[in-house]
């Protein structure tokens, strides 16, 4: 069943008929009387809701029977009442699935619609308490005044408060000194009014010891009050006087006042004391999802806001003082390892926490930090992101360490965290890292004095100016890395200087899937990569998701053919060119890849005097289409071609070259080697021979031109000619038509009998 009252006032449960004739009749009886035996509401639910004081109520697992006598003035209730409580006030919440019970004698006058307490005893979980006092329904509302405390004053009392599911069984707990509790609530509870509070928890040099525990609580002192003096909702305040506790030779004393309960709220603090933290668990039955470890000191006083906190207005966070823990181990889901703080101590100023020291070990992995803290009371005391600012230091850092891991990985006995979609960066941190490790293990790579900054946020690791030594070179990085999403993804910008080929591209796998040739090489590369990617569950790329252009430069570098079955294959085809002897130093290459497939731009190579271009493609499985072109002195091309070249005995006709395309098919392993050399020498050979034929032409048409000139007399022909081509410029004559015949007979002549000299120095 649901009450409720919205902001205007109206209620659901008003559902009685206005009477058309209020007077009484004077024939009318006076009064009522009847007699209720027995009735029973067994396992129900109430809803309260009151918009108006924004008030909610919640009774569950509700059991309530009694039986009464009823008259119109003088009535008597006896009820036995059973039920889970829990109940919010204007977004506080006061109680939280609560048991309580109630045993009670309730006087009604139901003319006057009050009710008192007469006999009764109720509980609150396992405290119990007896009533005194009266509800009156008046027009503005209800008048309350009623007045409670807990009959006895053991100190037992004071953990029957406490949850029955974290208290456990109190019945064979030794307790010594007092605990009472006394209240009283008095006023109208109205549209604007609650009735006064005073309420007051005391105890003094109290303990308490469970018999299957090995430690005790003792010098308990307890001072606490709730108080509203005003009747306004908003003045109701807690007063904790003292809170103060000993553990072993541990002493704990705080002491706090809260205002505004029911807005912003307002907490000032002090605590003073030392706590070890493992003797919480073995003096009072609390189970911890983790176990806890380590010796908080802390000297401290705190003055803040609640809206302050959330809102990060850190000059409304005074605070002062030191806290210190030493030898502490946290756990979190958003930990692959637990945290074992050996050393940290903190300096509070205001809204900034000075980390002093923070001595740490997770996994295989060291550091120790310095910096400062923005919001540690916003992280502790709600969702807020740990804010800050640091400078680590480590000897060995293994970046696995610091992540949440994923479903598919295995669960090993060292994880604290359960599995997740993937690794994560933690979500609650928001900070920025100057970090400088000598030795930084990353998958399956060593780099050695690591140096750079970090900047964490929403899951997602900016890294700037990012250097470090590694494959006896220098490696750069910047770029970004988000685990926001189910799949993590990267986009960075890497920088190798002086990287041994060999290391680099036997111990990462984007370096061999974007030049597997490079096995075959030794000496030194220079490399600038941009790359966009996804990453696996292990935080490496996934290698078909890569995108992205490089740019090397080889230093150095010699070649070793047995390491590479494409060049072994070009050896067989080519063997004019040593391929073990190629001359790599200084290439220069430029190259683009996605959708794991590589693209390589057209590049420049050497070989004596033999000039190569190659491009092409490849795939990260190794298939490729690769196309090298090779500029091949005729010298180099079989005898036919250097017997020709002899003969015809010219200094151009020797500088001749042809291309040579080797079309380079099928995968790394076992490569398809195409060349169209045949041909090329068979054209090559053709053009030769013809070079030959027109030289010998050139030489005859030399002779003609001579004779023409000496005919003709006085007209100047110039000629120039070479090897292999004639240019000629004549002049028009106005020579007559005999001499023109006659040119044309002696001209016949001459050709007849070189071609008859020629023939006959054939071989």
């Amino acid at each position: 069943m649901t009450l409720k009252t919205n902001a205007f006032g109206n209620t659901n449960y008003d559902i009685t008929k206005a009477s058309e004739n209020t007077s009484p009749s004077a024939d009318a009886p006076n009064g009522f009387a009847f007699d209720i035996e027995d009735y029973s509401i067994n396992n129900s639910a109430l809803t309260y809701i009151d918009d108006i004081s924004k008030t909610q109520m919640y009774l569950t697992e509700l059991n309530h029977s009694g039986n009464g006598t009823f008259s119109e003035e003088k009535s008597q209730l006896d009820t036995k009442t059973t039920a889970n409580i829990s109940m919010t006030i204007d977004s506080t919440q006061y109680l939280n699935q609560n048991a309580i019970k109630l045993d009670a004698l309730i006087g009604m006058n139901l003319k006057e619609q009050k009710y008192t307490f007469m006999e009764n005893k109720g509980f609150i979980n396992q405290l119990p308490l007896v009533f005194d006092g009266y509800i009156q329904l008046i027009e503005e509302g209800q008048d309350i005044d009623i007045t409670f405390e807990n009959p006895e004053s053991s100190f037992k009392d004071f953990l029957a408060v406490v949850p029955e599911s974290y208290s456990k069984n109190i019945e064979t707990v030794e307790t010594s000194g007092d605990f009472k509790v006394k209240g009283l609530i008095r006023g109208k509870v109205t549209e604007t009014t609650i009735p006064t509070l005073d309420i007051n928890i005391k105890s003094d040099n109290a303990s308490f010891k469970y018999h299957d525990l090995p430690k005790s609580v003792s010098n308990i002192s307890i001072d606490t009050s709730i108080k509203n003096e005003t009747g306004n909702v908003d003045d109701t305040f807690v007063d904790i006087k003292t809170l103060n506790f000993k553990i072993d030779n541990d002493v704990f004393k705080s002491d706090a006042v809260i205002r505004n309960l029911t807005k912003n709220m307002l907490v000032n603090a002090n605590i003073d004391g030392t706590l070890n933290l493992a003797n919480i668990t073995k003096a009072y039955p609390v189970d911890f999802d983790k176990e806890l470890s380590g010796v908080l000191k802390a000297k401290l006083n705190t003055s803040f806001d609640m809206e302050a906190i959330e809102t990060n207005a850190y000059e409304r966070i005074k605070n002062a003082g030191s806290v210190n823990l030493s030898d502490f181990v946290f756990s979190s889901e958003d930990l692959i390892n637990p945290l074992q703080i050996n050393a940290a101590s903190m300096t509070f100023n205001n809204g900034n926490v000075s980390l002093n020291n923070f001595d740490a070990k997770t996994g295989k992995s060291d550091f120790n930090a310095k910096g400062s803290i923005k919001n540690l009371l916003g992280f502790l005391l709600s969702d807020k992101k740990l804010q800050g600012n640091f400078d680590l230091n480590s000897n060995t850092l293994v970046v696995s360490d610091f992540m949440a891991e994923s479903e598919t990985a295995p669960n090993t006995a060292n994880k604290t965290s359960a599995p997740k979609a993937s690794l994560k960066i933690p979500d609650f941190l928001d900070c920025t890292i100057n970090a400088k490790a000598n030795t930084v293990l990353y998958d399956n790579l060593t780099l050695k004095n690591v140096e750079g900054t970090l900047a964490i946020k929403d899951q997602e690791a900016d890294l700037k100016n990012l250097s470090s030594n590694l494959f006896n070179g220098v490696l750069a990085l910047t770029g970004k890395i988000s685990t926001k999403t189910d799949t993590p993804v990267f986009d960075l910008n890497i920088g190798a200087d002086g990287f041994d080929i060999a290391q680099s591209f036997k111990s990462l796998d984007l370096l061999q899937s974007i030049a597997p040739i490079a096995k075959a090489l030794q000496g030194k590369l220079n490399t600038v990569i941009k790359l966009q990617g996804t990453l696996g569950s292990d935080m490496t790329p996934n290698l078909n998701s890569v995108s992205g252009d490089a740019f090397a430069e080889l230093l150095t570098t010699s070649v070793n053919p047995g390491e590479a079955s494409i060049l072994n294959k070009l050896n067989g085809a080519l063997n004019f060119i040593d391929f073990g002897k190629l001359d790599l130093k200084d290439l220069k290459a430029k190259l683009d890849f996605s959708n794991g497939q590589v693209n390589v731009k057209p590049f420049d190579l050497d070989y004596k005097d033999i000039k190569m271009v190659v491009s092409g493609s490849h795939s990260f499985d190794q298939t490729m289409n690769y196309n090298a072109v090779f500029q091949v002195p005729a010298k180099y091309l079989g005898s036919e071609v250097n017997r020709l070249i002899g003969k015809i005995n010219d200094n151009d006709v020797n500088q001749l070259t042809i291309p040579v395309t080797a079309n380079i098919t099928g995968n790394y392993a076992s490569p398809q080697i195409k060349t169209d050399l045949t041909s090329g020498v068979t054209n090559l050979t053709k053009q030769l021979v013809e070079i030959e034929k027109q030289k010998l032409i050139n030489k005859g048409t030399d002779k003609v031109t001579d004779l023409l000139g000496g005919l003709l007399g006085g007209t100047k022909n110039q000629t120039t000619t070479d090897s292999t081509t004639v240019k000629t410029d004549s002049t028009k004559t106005t020579n007559t038509s005999t001499v023109s015949e006659g040119v044309k007979d002696l001209l016949g002549g001459l050709l007849k009998n070189k071609k008859k000299k020629k023939d006959s120095t054939k071989n």
